[in-house]
Formats: structure tokens, C-alpha cells, sequence
């Protein structure tokens, strides 16, 4: 006589389904409860995008060549640590400490100078940072 055997895989299958709707349901709020930082990483890429574009058409660009760098280097950072917060990856720390940091040194770059566009993107990556520094300590 063939032992039987219960099958259980659709026991199996709704358990897994519902781990994984509790998981998209964790990672939507996740998103919600992170929204506001995204949208202020992702003004500060903004920021920094525009602020490349005008710096080019100055003509004293030739002294703000590190402010240019860091302007793309902060706008980089912003746009990839936005994009991993927003997902809720496993990076999204690590990427938002490196954001914090190289957004104080722009915003510390953007703050020597003296014109108005300056001193906004200096206090826009600045608070970027801080809100960064914020979220890696969650």
C-alpha cells in the first residue's frame, strides 16, 4: 500500500504569499514615513544641478573649480542615496552617510562664497546633511 503523503505546498504558499505582502506593506510605510527625507536629498541634487549650470556661465569660474566638483560629486550622491531610501535597500545607510558627507563639504565649499546662489546651496546641503546624519542614527 503507497504511503500518503498530505500535501501541504499551498499551506506553504500562502504562508510565503503572506510574508511577502507583510513585507511590501513594511516597505510602503517605510517609504511614507521616509518620504519628506527623499524629497529634501532629492532638492539638494536639484540644487546642485542647478547651481553647476549657473557657476559655469560666471566668470570667476576658474576659482570655483573644487565647488564645481563637489556640486557634482554631492549631486551624484544624492540622486543614488534617494533612490536606496526610497526602495528601502539594505545600502541606504551606508549610501546616506556618504551623502551627509560629502554634502557638508559642499555646503562648507558653497558657504566661502559670497553670491546669493552660493549661500542658498550652502544651506540647502547643509540641512541634506543633517537630515543624512538623522537617518543613519535610526
Amino acid at each position: 500500500m503507497p504511503e500518503h503523503k498530505a500535501d501541504h505546498s499551498h499551506i506553504e504558499q500562502g504562508t510565503h504569499e503572506q510574508m511577502m505582502m507583510h513585507q511590501m506593506m513594511n516597505n510602503s510605510h517605510h517609504m511614507m514615513h521616509h518620504e519628506h527625507l527623499v524629497r529634501t536629498i532629492q532638492d539638494c541634487e536639484a540644487t546642485c544641478e542647478h547651481m553647476t549650470t549657473h557657476l559655469k556661465h560666471r566668470q570667476d569660474v576658474h576659482a570655483r573649480v573644487v565647488q564645481l566638483q563637489l556640486l557634482r560629486d554631492c549631486a551624484d550622491i544624492c540622486g543614488l542615496t534617494a533612490k536606496y531610501i526610497a526602495r528601502n535597500s539594505v545600502f541606504a545607510k551606508g549610501a546616506a552617510n556618504l551623502c551627509a558627507y560629502i554634502c557638508e563639504m559642499c555646503g562648507r565649499e558653497c558657504a566661502r562664497f559670497p553670491d546669493m546662489e552660493s549661500q542658498n546651496c550652502a544651506r540647502v546641503c547643509l540641512h541634506c546633511a543633517q537630515q543624512c546624519r538623522m537617518f543613519t542614527m535610526m
